[in-house]
C-alpha cells in the first residue's frame, strides 16, 4: 500500500457513512488539495457502490477542508449492470464541505471504437526533466511534478501569458496509479492562471469534475492544464491525462476564482 492510498483511506461506520482522516503533505498552504478532497470521497463511493472506478465524479467545494478527521454520507442513486450512480456529501466538525455525484464502472470492462483528437505534449523524458522542491510547497513531499512547460513562473517569476502548463506527475514512493489517483492528479497542477499573474497564491475551486478512462499503465503520467477564459475573476482549467504509453486516462474541468492581492504586480515574459 503506498502512502496515497493510506491517506485517502476510509472506513465504514454504517451502509451509508464513512470515516477518513485528511493527512498532512496534501496541502495548499492551510487548505487541503481538492483533488485530495475528492480522492477521499472517491475512495468512499468506490466501497458503497457495486463498481469500482470514477467513469465521472462531479464536486462543488462549498467551504475549504482542513487537517483531521471527516464524514463521508453516500447514497446510491441506481445500480446497472454496466454503471452504478451515487452521491456523497463530505462533512467536517458537523459542516457539510464537499457535494458530489458520480458515475461509476468497471474500466477494464469498457471496449467501442476509439478517437483521439489530442497527442500528448513532446517534452523530454521524465528522467531528464528536474522536478520542483518540496519547499515550494507541502503537497510536492507527496507527488513528484517536473514541470516541462510554464516552470518559468516559479523560477523566474515570469507570467508568460500562454495560459497552460505541462508537467510529469508520479507519486514521491513512486507506487502504482489506479483510477482513484487520477481524482487527485487531476488537479493536482498550478493553476493556469498563473501564466497571466505569477504565483500569486490562491486560486479556489468552486467545481471540479474528473472524468476516467483508463487504469494507467505503471509509469509517470503525463499531465496537461490549460485555460481560454477568465471573465470577472472567473476561469476554467481543463486537464488531460496521460499514462507512460501515451494512452489518455483522464479528463477534468473546473471552475475557480482569481483572489490577486491588492496591488499586486504583474511581470511579464
Amino acid at each position: 500500500m503506498g502512502q496515497f492510498e493510506r491517506d485517502t483511506a476510509v472506513s465504514r461506520l454504517s451502509d451509508s457513512r464513512w470515516q477518513s482522516e485528511f493527512k498532512r503533505g496534501w496541502r495548499i498552504g492551510s487548505t487541503m488539495n481538492g483533488g485530495y478532497v475528492l480522492a477521499v470521497i472517491a475512495r468512499s463511493l468506490r466501497e458503497a457502490l457495486p463498481h469500482k472506478d470514477p467513469l465521472s465524479i462531479n464536486a462543488f467545494y462549498l467551504a475549504p477542508c482542513k487537517l483531521g478527521p471527516c464524514e463521508i454520507e453516500v447514497e446510491s442513486l441506481r445500480e446497472g449492470r454496466g454503471t452504478s450512480f451515487g452521491s456523497a456529501s463530505l462533512y467536517q466538525d458537523g459542516e457539510l464541505k464537499v457535494r458530489a455525484t458520480a458515475a461509476y464502472t468497471d474500466t477494464e470492462r469498457l471496449q467501442g471504437e476509439t478517437w483521439v483528437n489530442s497527442e500528448p505534449p513532446v517534452v523530454p523524458p521524465f528522467s531528464e526533466t528536474a522536478g520542483m522542491s518540496a519547499q515550494h510547497l507541502e503537497i510536492h513531499e507527496r507527488v513528484d511534478m517536473r514541470m516541462t512547460q510554464g516552470q518559468e513562473v516559479f523560477e523566474q517569476g515570469i507570467a508568460s501569458g500562454t495560459g497552460e502548463f505541462v508537467a510529469w506527475l508520479q507519486h514521491r514512493d513512486e507506487s502504482p496509479c489506479d483510477t482513484i489517483d487520477l481524482t487527485m492528479f487531476a488537479d493536482i497542477m498550478p493553476p493556469p492562471p498563473f501564466t497571466l499573474f505569477g504565483p500569486f497564491g490562491w486560486v479556489p475551486t468552486i467545481e471540479l469534475t474528473v472524468q476516467c478512462r483508463a487504469k494507467p499503465a505503471p509509469g509517470p503520467l503525463m499531465g496537461r492544464m490549460r485555460s481560454r477564459h477568465l471573465t470577472h475573476s472567473l476561469v476554467e482549467s481543463d486537464a488531460d491525462l496521460w499514462d507512460s504509453t501515451g494512452n489518455l486516462v483522464a479528463l477534468a474541468r473546473q471552475t475557480m476564482k482569481v483572489r490577486l492581492p491588492e496591488g499586486w504586480e504583474t511581470r511579464t515574459a
